[in-house]
């Protein structure tokens, strides 16, 4: 894909332990931005943008209201909040009811994030144990973005890559290892 302008990954149990093998292969020079959902409790993992920082190059930060994506950041979804993207290219924060029993849901962020990138948007699907992120990688292919899932072998969880595989066409299924260099070829081209 040419022009990515947004990356985003969403994830669930066994995603954290991917994400810290990932982010240390990262180009520091990456040309869109990395958003992370992953589903954690409220009031928990508040240490999470700091424990992600000490592993890549790139600017590690907790998403703030009406904040606008910049290239060469890694956005961290706060706990408890939906995150959206509006079509302005700022963040938005929701406090609406769960989605597959989840706040933040990784349906919501890619959703939105399908309608405002289109085909310039992949999102990245990751270990987990419940369905969340299926119908958002469906937005994602119907607006023409590029759908990815951790390949569900190497996943500590596979329900959540595995229902992806089986309900939408999927143009990447990855290994961990091949997840970084995916990244940066992407920023490459």
């Amino acid at each position: 894909m040419e022009g990515c302008k947004a990356f985003i990954i969403g994830g669930s149990a066994g995603s954290l332990d991917v994400l810290l093998k990932v982010l240390p292969v990262l180009d520091a020079a990456l040309r869109f931005p990395i958003v992370i959902v992953i589903h954690r409790k409220h009031g928990t993992d508040s240490l999470l943008p700091d424990l992600l920082s000490t592993r890549t190059k790139l600017k590690v930060k907790e998403v703030d209201e009406k904040e606008e994506l910049k290239a060469g950041f890694i956005y961290i979804a706060p706990s408890d909040y939906h995150l959206l993207i509006e079509q302005d290219g700022t963040f938005s924060l929701d406090y609406s009811e769960k989605v597959n029993y989840s706040r933040p849901a990784i349906d919501v962020t890619f959703q939105t994030a399908a309608e405002v990138y289109r085909d310039k948007l992949v999102c990245l699907l990751l270990s987990g144990s419940n369905s969340d992120g299926v119908n958002g990688l469906k937005s994602v292919k119907e607006w023409g973005g590029l759908a990815a899932i951790q390949d569900p072998a190497t996943a500590q969880v596979a329900y959540m890559p595995a229902q992806a595989q089986l309900k939408v066409a999927i143009d990447r299924v990855l290994k961990i290892q091949q997840i970084g260099e995916f990244i940066n070829l992407l920023s490459n081209s």
